[in-house]
């Protein structure tokens, strides 16, 4: 048996790996951390509370004395996803992001070393190595080049957790994905948030000319990614983890409408967003040739399963209903 310690677990990515981690590894123990801001819903765990193995703190990740008193369990892995990750957020408070990303990462890495954690995985992004233009990928040797406060708050907890590995021989590892989707993604993101409104007949935004491209991953695929690096990662390294699944903004939007029987017209053009990256795309060779690891989903299977998800969670619709959720008139539009 295992203990766990994941930061960011009432979020979108970090609830989908603890049903993930759960449901493959029973008898480990779990430990979320999680500050419960916009962005966390304990809806999104609301099936585990109760069962042996699974425990939830409520807390910052900046907070080092509650970071220390949970080291202090045994703590053998920590899997860190919580971050501030709307970059529209970050372009009109940065300080938030420097603060959670950055300073809030360099707590977790100092009480993580002085407990003698076995392995530490860094969850960070694509978009750290900024932007592309129409051909190549970006490999774990891309040099970073971060283009939003979000991007760049990112690249500095990497350059942390790279820095305690260096210094200190810390085992950090750090995994760098391409745009998830998938169930339980709070909807101001792009996917959650055209079904939202689609599903209301509202119109649906989009940034530019649409024709900025991103890979897609399903948000099970990742965790299974992440599984492989717990197990076999090696300290020091980065694995970029991708879907090879490239698509505009506006291939997905109408992809959606189309699945949803939606018309087109709901479409609706709206100012760039400051500093947008134009095209991600993510080379895993890395971890498919080292770890073995192989995504499960297409981008159609996995939207499909999507979809199911938003159309048949009444209780997700239900919060937007009451008002206590209001899908944004400009979402994070990749």
């Amino acid at each position: 048996m295992s203990v766990i310690l994941i930061t960011g677990g009432m979020g979108f990515i970090g609830s989908n790996f603890m049903h993930y981690w759960k449901k493959n590894h029973p008898d480990d123990q779990l430990i979320n951390i999680d500050l419960l801001t916009y962005a966390g819903n304990k809806e999104n765990v609301r099936s585990l509370d109760g069962q042996a193995g699974y425990q939830f703190v409520h807390g910052d990740i900046a907070h080092i004395a509650l970071i220390n008193q949970q080291m202090k369990l045994g703590v053998d892995v920590v899997v860190h996803f919580a971050a501030e990750t709307h970059v529209d957020r970050s372009i009109r408070n940065p300080r938030s992001f420097v603060l959670t990303n950055v300073a809030g990462t360099q707590c977790l890495l100092e009480a993580a070393r002085q407990h003698q954690v076995k392995k530490f995985i860094h969850i960070s992004t694509d978009e750290v190595y900024g932007s592309l233009g129409d051909e190549g990928a970006f490999t774990e040797t891309t040099p970073l080049a971060p283009n939003s406060p979000y991007s760049a708050s990112k690249a500095g907890s990497d350059l942390l957790v790279r820095a305690y590995y260096e210094t200190y021989g810390f085992p950090g590892v750090i995994t760098r994905c391409s745009n998830n989707y998938g169930p339980r993604q709070f909807p101001e993101k792009l996917i959650p948030l055209i079904i939202t409104r689609a599903l209301r007949n509202e119109r649906i935004p989009i940034y530019g000319d649409g024709l900025n491209i991103r890979d897609w991953l399903y948000v099970d695929d990742h965790c299974s990614a992440i599984e492989r690096v717990i197990e076999d990662g090696v300290p020091g390294e980065v694995y970029n983890i991708g879907g090879q699944n490239e698509r505009t903004n506006l291939e997905v939007v109408k992809n959606i409408l189309k699945m949803l029987n939606k018309p087109e017209d709901l479409i609706h053009f709206v100012s760039d967003r400051l500093g947008h990256d134009r095209r991600y795309a993510i080379d895993s060779t890395k971890i498919r040739r080292e770890l073995g690891w192989v995504p499960f989903y297409s981008f159609e299977s996995g939207l499909q399963k999507t979809l199911d998800w938003y159309v048949q969670e009444h209780e997700w619709y239900a919060r937007i209903a009451d008002g206590s959720y209001r899908a944004p008139k400009k979402a994070d539009l990749t």
